[in-house]
């Protein structure tokens, strides 16, 4: 038998101890928690997108009584990015998730699902941190890769 260790490195930062363009980013994830549709259950989260163009994409989770019906924050943003301004890479991706009407103190993480559209979106242009914001602690990944070990990227498929 053999084994593979796998190391994922997360820097962690105080808010104030972002740049202040990831602030500005942090600040567009929270601002988006308030467009969230989230009736069920009163998980507010909200994603920004810096693109390397300066723009900033935003999205919030969208629930529906057929919950997986519903769409994450993070894809609705991303896949409003890849749309719009489908020629330009992403910079940066920023959550932040609330209940309760208060932000959460550690960092809630992206789903599967979520990582899995992140890792596309790099394998079409480049690498790009995920910041996931916390009252107590930002978490930062230095690429969306780090948040998957063992992913399945289009080398998987055995065809490039």
């Amino acid at each position: 038998m053999q084994q593979k260790t796998i190391e994922t490195k997360i820097s962690i930062f105080r808010f104030d101890e972002l740049s202040e363009e990831y602030k500005n980013l942090v600040n567009k994830a929270k601002e988006q928690c308030e467009n969230a549709y989230a009736p069920y259950s009163n998980f507010r989260v909200g994603a920004a997108v810096l693109l390397e163009n300066g723009e900033i994409v935003g999205g919030s989770n969208q629930e529906n009584a057929a919950y997986p019906s519903g769409l994450c924050a993070e894809r609705t943003a991303m896949f409003y990015a890849n749309s719009q301004f489908p020629t330009t890479p992403v910079k940066a991706l920023a959550i932040a998730a609330w209940t309760n009407g208060k932000f959460l103190a550690e960092p809630a993480s992206p789903c599967g699902a979520c990582r899995q559209v992140m890792l596309e979106t790099e394998s079409r242009f480049k690498d790009f941190p995920v910041l996931l914001y916390g009252t107590e602690a930002v978490y930062m990944a230095e690429k969306a890769k780090d948040l998957l070990p063992l992913c399945f990227v289009k080398e998987s498929l055995g065809r490039v």
